[in-house]
């Protein structure tokens, strides 16, 4: 048994090995706390490699998570402080507390204050105990990229911990929530160049870019998004980058996934580490649908 409490299976190609957070309690999905980890616990036992096995929880929903564990639980826990920096150390006191429970990384939403920048150095020092890996989610709008700068900065300190990220929206209930294709070309090419990863959230409901039949909204693709990052971390030029985003067509995104070196997909996921997604089979479903993966 791994450290996560799930059999080893069978590898995928490197594009797409642990892809995929289960957001399960999270829209469009929104599970009950019990039937989420009830899934969870199937997918463990299931142990599909291009599943992360962490479980995004908000900080307000420690206790609850906790009451509907069982003996010989293990919950690979993605904590999102929606309680702000004043509830980091109670969640990390209440986590550490809970044998259930195996804290792997934190994500934290920055206030919309207008000033990106200025929260992330507000927020990182704050943070510094934190030995996990931690995700700062700045508000998509005027000098969001600034924060990417400070992370950058940050995590070259050399008594810096674990790796500091970042975290984009991809999406929400409202259509200006959405990122274009060129916004989000120009954060995923400046995490490139800083040097700082990145995670992902929301919208991301299939492997292709594609309009929502109930809403009508354009959401961005898993896929897209992975080539982005893999032309991005080659030194693809800002256009080629919001191309690839942009495009619809399953067919040229799936020749491109599939004929990847290994070496330029592993730097892609170096760069995009995961993302959060309220259905944990959709995605295994759309890859095997486009015959990438066996």
């Amino acid at each position: 048994m791994s450290k996560r409490g799930y059999e080893e299976s069978a590898s995928v190609p490197p594009l797409f090995e642990a892809l995929v957070d289960d957001a399960g309690l999270f829209p469009p999905e929104q599970l009950p706390m019990d039937a989420a980890l009830a899934r969870h616990r199937a997918d463990q036992h299931g142990a599909h490699p291009m599943l992360t096995h962490r479980f995004l929880c908000p900080a307000s929903r420690l206790s609850e998570l906790r009451s509907v564990l069982a003996p010989g639980d293990l919950v690979v826990l993605a904590l999102i402080l929606d309680t702000g920096l004043d509830g980091l150390g109670p969640a990390l006191d209440e986590a550490a507390s809970e044998p259930g429970l195996h804290l792997e990384l934190v994500e934290v939403p920055l206030p919309s204050d207008g000033d990106p920048a200025g929260a992330a150095r507000r927020a990182l020092p704050a943070l510094a105990e934190v030995r996990a890996p931690v995700y700062l989610e700045p508000p998509r709008g005027p000098g969001w990229l600034d924060a990417i700068e400070v992370v950058a900065g940050w995590a070259e300190k050399e008594d810096s911990p674990d790796r500091r990220g970042l975290k984009v929206r991809c999406g929400g209930v409202r259509a200006e929530l959405f990122p274009s294709p060129g916004e989000l070309a120009s954060f995923v090419c400046a995490c490139w160049e800083a040097g700082v990863s990145f995670k992902a959230t929301a919208g991301l409901h299939h492997a292709v870019r594609a309009a929502d039949e109930r809403t009508g909204f354009i959401h961005h693709g898993f896929l897209n998004l992975l080539l982005a990052a893999a032309r991005a971390a080659a030194g693809a030029a800002e256009g080629d980058v919001a191309g690839v985003l942009a495009a619809t067509g399953a067919s040229a995104l799936v020749t491109e996934a599939g004929s990847m070196p290994a070496e330029q997909a592993r730097a892609a996921r170096s760069l995009f580490v995961a993302y959060g997604s309220c259905s944990t089979s959709e995605p295994l479903a759309d890859v095997l649908a486009l015959g990438l993966l066996s």
